[in-house]
């Protein structure tokens, strides 16, 4: 574990993605995207609140023009399983007709809500929608849903950290980590 992060580490069970791992993998990735978009400008798409941190580190290592914008959206609330439904509670205020999309996700766990969004952005008669995300478990429905990009495979824990929370606790873990459920 990180050292000072001694309080918000007695709640985690275990570090599973050291933050130099995860900064590796997210400049590939930015290159990746970089080398996909080439000269085209594509939009940003940040699910809140968990990919800010991702998202912020992407776009970093993507050395082309972007856009971004954020969505709001929840199938959680402050519970450790997902509810089942998916509510939108902050939208787009850019129209993205014709543009070049790519939604940023902190995680894919049941697939619910990403494919909820590219249903939802599908409407809007978007150029293209590619998925990235940080994390995809290794369980049913998270390999059912698109995804283009993946940062890591990780097995069926709830983890927190690098954006990920518990009630609203140890997002600003520099690492990904096994949290410790009660």
């Amino acid at each position: 574990m990180t050292d000072g992060w001694d309080a918000l580490a007695a709640g985690i069970e275990c570090e599973l993605l050291p933050e130099a791992d995860i900064q590796q993998r997210v400049h590939e990735l930015g290159q990746e995207l970089a080398a996909h978009y080439g000269d085209r400008k594509p939009l940003l798409v940040g699910v809140l609140n968990g990919a800010v941190i991702f998202m912020a580190d992407l776009v970093r290592q993507m050395p082309v023009a972007v856009d971004f914008e954020f969505m709001a959206v929840s199938s959680y609330g402050l519970a450790t399983e997902t509810s089942g439904v998916v509510r939108i509670l902050k939208d787009l205020s850019t129209d993205i007709t014709d543009r070049e999309v790519l939604v940023v996700e902190d995680i894919i766990d049941s697939g619910l809500t990403v494919r909820y969004l590219r249903r939802i952005l599908e409407e809007r008669s978007p150029a293209d929608i590619k998925v990235v995300t940080l994390l995809r478990k290794e369980k049913a429905g998270a390999h059912d849903v698109e995804v283009d990009y993946v940062g890591f495979e990780i097995p069926d824990e709830f983890v927190v950290g690098y954006g990920l929370d518990m009630g609203g606790k140890f997002r600003n873990l520099p690492y990904v980590g096994i949290a410790k459920v009660p």
